[in-house]
């Protein structure tokens, strides 16, 4: 992957992220299954920290 793509998956991924909180706010408030969002969360901050280990060493 090129410099160019990796920066762009990561605000990619950043967005979601930030959709993702959002959603997860919003269950929270109406007590409701937070599980799936908050395992995505952890799989969207385990790919931004993969890729920018990629951007590090590119």
């Amino acid at each position: 992957m090129e410099k160019t793509e990796i920066e762009t998956k990561i605000a990619e991924l950043k967005d979601e992220y930030i959709q993702l909180q959002h959603n997860l706010e919003k269950l929270e408030f109406v007590n409701g299954n937070v599980a799936p969002l908050e395992k995505r969360l952890i799989q969207v901050e385990e790919e931004l920290s993969s890729l920018n280990q990629q951007l590090r060493r590119s």
